[in-house]
C-alpha cells in the first residue's frame, strides 16, 4: 500500500490549510500541531493513506473535536482522549478499527486523527466528511448519505467516556453529544460510527488533508518570496476575494454549546466605503452588504490576515484587525440537492435557497505517497 508519511513541514503546511478551510471553526491549529510534531520528535509516525487504497472492508472512524472555540482554545485537551475513544469503541464492537480519519478537514480537527493515529499507529486516511468546518454533528457527507447513527463515542480531559449505541437520527445524536459536551465543560473529543473503506470512497470529500498541504504550501511559498499570500490562496483555491478590510465590531457569545455572534467588516483601500456583516455559529455562514447576501453555506467564508494569509478563526476575532475576506467553491458532494438539506442556508433557519460561487472540484492527492511496507 502506498502511504504519505508526514514530517514536521509538512505539518506547518498542513495547518496552514486547514486553518483557511476552517472557515472560522475546527479549533486551534496551534496546539495541535505542537502535539503532532512531539509526537514525531519521539519516533511516532503519521501516515496518510489515499481512500482509493483502502480495502473495501476496511472500518473506518473519524475523530474530532465539538464543542465552542473559544472554550477549547482555553481549555487545552489532555491528549490521550482519542485513544480512550478508540478503545471503548473497540470494547464495545467486539473487533479493531483499521484506519481514522477527520469528520472534519477544518482548524484543528484536521489534524486531530493524525494524533491518535500516531499513539496507536494506525493510518489516517485523506479524506473527510466536509471539505471545511460545520457547526453540527450531523453536517457531513457521510451522515447525507445513510452513515449509522451508532455507535458514538464522547471523551473529555477528565477520563469521562461516554458511548451512544442508540439514538434515531443524526440531528438527535447531535443534541446528545452537544448535551454532554456542554456537562464536560463545553470542549470534548468525539467519534461517530465506524464505516467501511468502500463508503468512504464513496462519499467521503477526498484529498482534503492533500488540499491543506497545498494551500499552506502556497501561503509559505509566497512569503518566502515576499508576494501577497492572500493571491496565492485564490490562485490555488479557485476563490474570491470579498473584501479587504479592518474588524470595526464583533458581538459574540457562547450559546448551547456554540459560539454565536455577527461580526462587522469596513472595507479598505478599493474597498474604502463598503462595510459587510458575517454572521457566525462557530463557523462563518452568511455575508451581507446591505440587504444583498454575497455568499453562504456550504461555500466556504474564509477570513485571513491580510499580511501573512494566516487564517483568523471565530474566537480570535478583535476589533481593529486587518483581515482579507474570501469566499471559495464548496466540495463537489456539498452542492447536491439531498446535501443542501442538512447543510444548505435553509438548514441553518435562513429563508432563502442556495446561490454557488465558483466551480466546485474535488481535490487531487499530493505527490508523496510511495510504497511503504
Amino acid at each position: 500500500m502506498k502511504y504519505w508519511s508526514l514530517t514536521e513541514t509538512d505539518i506547518d503546511r498542513i495547518a496552514i490549510g486547514c486553518g483557511i478551510l476552517g472557515t472560522g471553526g475546527g479549533g486551534s491549529t496551534y496546539h495541535a500541531s505542537l502535539r503532532a510534531k512531539a509526537l514525531l520528535r519521539e519516533g511516532k509516525r503519521i501516515r496518510m493513506v489515499r481512500p482509493a487504497d483502502m480495502a473495501p472492508d476496511a472500518q473506518i472512524i473519524g475523530i474530532g473535536g465539538i464543542g465552542a472555540p473559544t472554550v477549547g482554545i482555553e481549555k487545552i485537551a489532555e491528549g490521550a482522549e482519542g485513544v480512550r475513544l478508540l478503545h471503548a469503541l473497540e470494547h464495545h464492537m467486539g473487533r479493531k478499527i483499521d484506519a481514522l480519519l477527520g469528520d472534519e478537514v477544518g482548524g484543528g480537527n484536521g489534524l486531530s486523527p493524525m494524533l491518535t493515529a500516531a499513539m496507536v499507529d494506525l493510518p489516517v486516511v485523506d479524506a473527510d466528511g466536509m471539505g471545511r468546518a460545520f457547526p453540527e454533528v450531523q453536517m457531513t457527507t457521510f451522515f447525507i448519505h445513510g452513515q449509522p447513527v451508532q455507535p458514538a463515542a464522547l471523551a473529555d480531559a477528565d477520563g469521562n467516556v461516554l458511548i451512544v449505541t442508540e439514538a434515531t437520527t443524526p440531528k438527535m445524536l447531535e443534541k446528545l453529544l452537544r448535551a454532554s459536551t456542554i456537562a464536560m465543560g463545553c470542549t470534548a473529543l468525539m467519534t461517530t460510527a465506524p464505516m467501511s473503506g468502500e463508503f468512504v470512497r464513496r462519499f467521503g470529500v477526498p484529498h482534503t488533508t492533500s488540499q491543506a498541504w497545498t494551500l499552506g504550501d502556497a501561503v509559505l511559498n509566497a512569503r518566502a518570496a515576499k508576494e501577497d499570500p492572500v493571491e496565492a490562496i485564490m490562485r490555488q483555491s479557485g476563490g474570491v476575494r470579498l473584501m479587504r478590510g479592518k474588524v470595526t465590531d464583533i458581538a459574540r457569545r457562547i450559546s448551547a454549546g456554540f459560539n454565536r455572534g455577527t461580526l462587522t467588516v469596513a472595507g479598505l483601500d478599493e474597498d474604502a466605503g463598503r462595510t459587510i456583516a458575517i454572521e457566525i455559529q462557530n463557523e462563518y455562514l452568511i455575508a451581507r452588504e446591505g440587504e444583498e447576501i454575497i455568499t453562504m453555506v456550504p461555500d466556504l467564508i474564509c477570513i485571513v490576515d491580510s499580511e501573512t494569509g494566516r487564517a483568523i478563526g471565530t474566537e480570535e476575532l478583535r476589533y481593529g484587525l486587518r483581515i482579507d475576506v474570501l469566499s471559495m467553491p464548496a466540495p463537489v458532494l456539498l452542492r447536491s440537492d439531498i446535501a443542501l438539506e442538512s447543510v444548505g442556508p435553509r438548514a441553518f433557519g435562513y429563508d432563502f435557497d442556495f446561490v454557488p460561487v465558483g466551480i466546485s472540484a474535488d481535490a487531487p492527492p499530493v505527490p508523496h505517497y510511495r510504497e511503504d511496507a
